[in-house]
Order: structure tokens, then C-alpha cells, then sequence
């Protein structure tokens, strides 16, 4: 988890540093392009290892649901361009702590989209997220940007792309989600860069592979780290992103921090642990058998 938080950390100052000479909208094509062939080999090497390769791959990415992949594909593009456009325009510390908010937001989809029950405590940490968004976001005071309002929109879509996840993943494999998620997301990202196309150069090629890699390399180590070990546990680890950027704001791009941002990181933060924390408990319980009725009543 330490090493995924990194990656993503670094993918967020590649996606700063590439952003100053080509288009967002370009960058996250970049991303996904480089990404993509990061991950190709790894989904493509064990259907070497098969007597009829191409047909075993093949059997491997199959799917029904390619409309659904569509949409969730596109969703995710629009939550994408909006994250790397607040990462770009926004400083690097606040654009990450609005990131994290995005659990709450997921709470909330979970029970408008899936029918989850949530109860009290669950519905407090709720609250307090949204807290910690409107500290950062001050939208009553002469700090307030219309850019933060970009980055909430990346969580808000970002939450969304969970919950087809999570419906997705009931009918295909990892491998399969993986795979169409990135075989879309290239053209998709293609088509409004080429609106705004302007032609890396020099060292703009290395922040771009980068970004790729780190992306990639980043979403690799968190799924693993989640079979490994419990979420609850892990998710503080990820919290050290946010250290990363602040220090690579500061050193990289003159940024500083205030102290409503620190404060609404922090609320932010602490309710994000609490709602992985529960998800965690429920889920091991529903694991042994154990009806969510029996838990304590303030889910």
C-alpha cells in the first residue's frame, strides 16, 4: 500500500509537471495510453503459456456487458480530465485532499444505486466529510474557487466508477474489467485531445511515460495490497500521499499550505478511515455468516 501510495503521489507531480507545456485533455490520453502498455503484457503473458494463445486470451476478456463498459468508460474519462484538471490548476495539496472524499460520496451512491443500508455512524462520518469539502472549498469566503468545485466533481464521478466496479465485478473477472476499462478509455481520451493537440517535446515525453507508469504500477500494488490485508488497516497508509504532494508542492511549484486546507484535509482524512473501517468490519462478518442485524446498531 505504501508502495501504490507513492506511485499515485508521483503520478499526480508527473501529471503537474507535463501539464505545463500540453493540454490536460492530452495528458490523460498520455496516461492512458502509456498505461495500457504498462498493463497489456501482464494480461496478455499468461495466455502465452496456453496451447491456443490468442484464443485463450480471447476467452479471457470476454463480456457481455460491453454497453456498460461504454458507459462506465465515459464516466470515468469526464472523472478523469476533472482530477488532472485540479491537479494542474489547483495546489497539488488541495487538489488531493478533495480526492479523498471520495468514499463519502461512494457511501452515499451505494445506497441510492445498490440498496446498502447505512445507519448512524456511517451517516455521521457522512457529514463530516462533507464538512471537511466545505472547509477546503470556503464557498463563503473571497478564497473560494470555481476550480475546487472540479475536483469535488472527480470524486463525486470517481464514486460513481465504484459502483459499476462493484456490479461489474459480479458478472466478470478482474482481468476482463481491467482490460476493456483501459481498451476504451484510450480512444475516448484520444478523441478530446485532438481538439486541443499540441506535440510533446524534450523532457515533456518522460513526464508523460511516467505518469503512465506510475499510474498503472499504482493500481497494481493497491489491488494487491487489498488481498493481502484488511482495508481498514491499509487505508491510513494511503493517507501518505497527501505529505507527498504537500512536500512536492512546496519544493517543485512555491506552493504553501493554509490552514483551513490542513484542517478540511484532516476532517476529511479521519471521516475516509471510519467509513473503511466499517466497510471492513461488515464485510468480515458477512464473510463468517454473521447477519449485519447483530452488529452494534450505529453502522
Amino acid at each position: 500500500m505504501l508502495g501504490s501510495t507513492l506511485g499515485f503521489g508521483l503520478m499526480a507531480i508527473f501529471i503537474r509537471l507535463a501539464s505545463k507545456t500540453i493540454p490536460t485533455w492530452e495528458v490523460a490520453f498520455f496516461r492512458n495510453s502509456f498505461g495500457f502498455l504498462t498493463l497489456l503484457p501482464m494480461l496478455v503473458l499468461p495466455a502465452l503459456r496456453q496451447p491456443r494463445p490468442a484464443t485463450a486470451f480471447a476467452a479471457s476478456v470476454r463480456t457481455d456487458q460491453l454497453p456498460r463498459y461504454v458507459v462506465r468508460t465515459a464516466i470515468g474519462i469526464a472523472s478523469m480530465f476533472c482530477g488532472f484538471w485540479a491537479i494542474a490548476h489547483l495546489p497539488l495539496a488541495q487538489a488531493v485532499s478533495l480526492a479523498y472524499s471520495s468514499p463519502i460520496f461512494v457511501t452515499i451512491a451505494a445506497i441510492l444505486m445498490l440498496g446498502e443500508r447505512v445507519r448512524a455512524r456511517r451517516w455521521t462520518a457522512v457529514a463530516l466529510g462533507f464538512l471537511g469539502v466545505l472547509v477546503i472549498v470556503r464557498p463563503w469566503s473571497h478564497a473560494f474557487s470555481t476550480g475546487s468545485l472540479v475536483a469535488v466533481a472527480a470524486a463525486v464521478l470517481s464514486a460513481l466508477v465504484a459502483i459499476q466496479i462493484k456490479q461489474l465485478s459480479q458478472v466478470d473477472k478482474a482481468d476482463t474489467i481491467v482490460f476493456w476499462t483501459y481498451a476504451l478509455w484510450v480512444p475516448m481520451s484520444l478523441l478530446p485531445a485532438l481538439f486541443v493537440w499540441v506535440w510533446p517535446s524534450g523532457i515533456t515525453w518522460l513526464w508523460l511515460l511516467a505518469t503512465g507508469l506510475m499510474g498503472t504500477v499504482g493500481q497494481l500494488l493497491w489491488t494487491r495490497a487489498l488481498k493481502l490485508g484488511d482495508v481498514s488497516a491499509l487505508t491510513p497508509i494511503s493517507f501518505m500521499q497527501l505529505p507527498v504532494v504537500t512536500l512536492a508542492g512546496w519544493v517543485l511549484f512555491d506552493e504553501s499550505v493554509d490552514g483551513p486546507t490542513l484542517l478540511g484535509a484532516g476532517i476529511i482524512l479521519g471521516s475516509t478511515f471510519y467509513i473503511a473501517h466499517r466497510e471492513a468490519k461488515l464485510a468480515r462478518q458477512q464473510r463468517s455468516n454473521a447477519p449485519s442485524e447483530a452488529v452494534e446498531p450505529g453502522n
